[in-house]
């Protein structure tokens, strides 16, 4: 005899919509599940009923949720971004956290209408900031000074060395700064800068954009790398809703 698991409700993120929306269905763990909606006034939640566990963030799950939420962005032009992983016990669950959020999602709904978030990372090639190191004459005058001391002797040289390298970085990521995002920045509804992941990654940049001017966007984006591609790598990525826009706490308020 085999014990039935507990079933839950797992969604993927929040929708602006009265009708009773269906989005097909995905496939987790070897298992095909449909996906719909679940609703409170003008406010969903787009969702199926799997297990109830801890859902692993592997790259085939992360995949499935983040398909799933594209092919609902193509669908819905109001979609609130929900991270991989948030399981509730029932729909009613699911309905209380909505009217919990409710205030929040209607002042969000109108902000995020028609827009969507676009990624830059921009990632300065490794020939080309050598080369910016070592032709700065203070640069070259301390590595010059190290020669030959041993590690004792050279010890606030090499501290002196290691701010003259930051200063040089700082210097670039400012000019990349005014170069590149700013123009992004003013054509964006809003832009964000995260923190930089890696040593050489000189802007990690996330832009809120009306749909209707993604091709201008783009055509800024294309411009700016013809100007820095000999220098440095663009990795452009989106559309995705609002992730770095959008900050909701998904909690059901005990009674």
């Amino acid at each position: 005899m085999t014990v039935e698991q507990e079933k839950g409700i797992y969604i993927f993120c929040g929708i602006q919509t009265n009708e009773q929306d269906e989005f097909g269905r995905i496939m987790l763990d070897g298992n095909e599940r449909s996906v719909f909606t679940i609703h409170y006034k003008d406010a969903a939640m787009v969702a199926a009923e799997v297990p109830m566990k801890i859902y692993h963030p592997n790259k085939e799950n992360l995949m499935m949720h983040q398909q799933l939420v594209s092919k609902v962005m193509a669908e819905n032009d109001t979609v609130i971004p929900i991270s991989f992983g948030n399981v509730f016990h029932s729909v009613e669950d699911v309905e209380v956290l909505l009217e919990n959020l409710y205030p929040q999602l209607k002042k969000l709904f109108p902000a995020i209408k028609g827009k969507m978030e676009l990624g830059l990372k921009i990632i300065g090639k490794t020939d080309w900031l050598k080369s910016q190191v070592y032709a700065n004459e203070k640069v070259e005058m301390l590595s010059g000074k190290l020669r030959g001391k041993t590690e004792m002797a050279g010890y606030y040289d090499r501290i002196q060395l290691g701010g003259a390298t930051q200063e040089i970085f700082s210097s670039i990521i400012n000019e990349i700064e005014q170069d590149v995002y700013t123009p992004l920045e003013e054509s964006a509804e809003a832009a964000k800068v995260n923190e930089p992941v890696g040593e050489k990654m000189l802007l990690n940049a996330s832009f809120l954009v009306d749909r209707e001017k993604e091709s201008e966007f783009d055509r800024l984006v294309n411009m700016a790398h013809e100007k820095w591609k000999d220098k440095v790598d663009f990795k452009y990525s989106g559309p995705w809703p609002a992730y770095n826009f959008v900050n909701i706490r998904l909690t059901v308020e005990e009674s």
